[in-house]
């Protein structure tokens, strides 16, 4: 063993450390980590084996992970505080604004384009859609890319509180939203909840034709979770589903944690724009809400927007714990749940956008 394999071990083990002594998203880091002990001891681990074989058939050559993560995923949603108030819609696609700005400093850094758009797409806080995107692109360290985006989504509740309180007052997180009880059960209600997931669907595949399928995926899940008819389907999707792909998903990706692919220049320049794209998409919805403040008599709480990302359901509860600590009765969930719903939904959007855009 070279000493390049013992640090990839290492981080193996931390990623182990942060899934069970911090509790920093289990299902994610748990599997990462295991795989990434694996994938760096002594054989040839590469080219032999069920790891192997996860990233060739789950990932390389079908995708089939990420979609199939996707309909788990839109099966967990509750789009109703976003019927409710559609307009919080627009910070799920503000927030996706570092995305583009990391394109572009990317591409300074001398990464080729495709490269710089998977890069930027870090920044999404969405691991199927890095996934999609690094591949469709063919990007050559979409390795790094799955990485450091799941890695990231799991330091969710550690990031974005650093940027909330660098970016607001205490007054400003102390601003109350008010709370209006959720609207479910009528017949007009039932029937939205029904039309939203086919009518995004329709929407997303004339705007961004590469992010249909992906889109298509979330809103049947969604579908399955609102049509009322196949409730064991809906909550297989949203349990046993969500669970297994994420399972597997994590051991797919550790299959590109080898040492000699990973421990290079290019993988901390990538970490770091990662990083940098996370936070502009968290402040950019702060910001957001800031400047929309401005005009309005009545303020919004800015952490709304620091929910913007697509990291369902993390960035909303994380929104919410920072707001009761301020003030121990302020409740922002609603209103935090809409903007990350809409990320969630925009950050596939855009995704099909930056595919279009880059890879013709």
């Amino acid at each position: 063993m070279e000493w390049q394999d013992l640090v990839m071990i290492g981080i193996g083990l931390l990623f182990i450390f942060l899934a069970i002594n911090r509790k920093y998203e289990p299902a994610l880091l748990l599997p990462l980590g295991f795989g990434a002990i694996l994938m760096n001891l002594p054989g040839d681990q590469a080219n032999t084996g069920i790891i192997h074989w996860l990233y060739d058939v789950g990932i390389h050559r079908s995708e089939a992970m990420p979609f199939l993560l996707f309909i788990g995923i839109g099966a967990m949603i509750d789009f109703t505080p976003l019927l409710q108030n559609p307009v919080l819609a627009l910070f799920g696609l503000v927030s996706q604004a570092g995305i583009f700005i990391i394109y572009k400093i990317s591409m300074l850094l001398g990464f080729s384009a495709n490269d710089a758009a998977s890069i930027g797409i870090i920044g999404a806080a969405d691991g199927p859609t890095a996934i999609l995107v690094s591949r469709r692109l063919n990007s050559q360290f979409s390795g790094q890319i799955a990485v450091a985006a799941y890695s990231y989504i799991a330091l969710v509740p550690i990031i974005q509180p650093i940027v909330a309180r660098i970016f607001t007052s205490k007054n400003e997180r102390k601003i109350r939203q008010e709370v209006k009880p959720v609207q479910t059960g009528t017949k007009n209600t039932n029937l939205l909840k029904i039309l939203f997931p086919i009518a995004m669907t329709v929407v997303s595949g004339i705007v961004a034709p590469e992010s249909a399928q992906l889109t298509g995926c979330l809103m049947f899940g969604n579908l399955l979770r609102e049509c009322g008819v196949v409730e064991k389907m809906a909550d297989t999707a949203r349990t046993t589903l969500t669970n297994l792909v994420t399972l597997l998903l994590g051991l797919s990706v550790s299959f590109t944690l080898q040492s000699k692919n990973f421990i290079q220049l290019e993988t901390l320049m990538i970490l770091g724009l990662g990083l940098a794209a996370f936070v502009f998409d968290i402040a950019s919805g702060i910001v957001f809400v800031k400047l929309i403040n401005l005009f309005k008599k009545k303020k919004m709480n800015p952490l709304i927007g620091s929910a913007g990302i697509s990291a369902f359901p993390i960035s909303s509860h994380v929104a919410q714990t920072i707001a009761l600590k301020e003030d121990n009765t302020n409740i922002i969930l609603m209103q935090a749940t809409a903007a990350n719903v809409s990320g969630q939904i925009f950050s596939a959007v855009i995704g099909g956008v930056m595919i279009a855009m880059v890879g013709r």
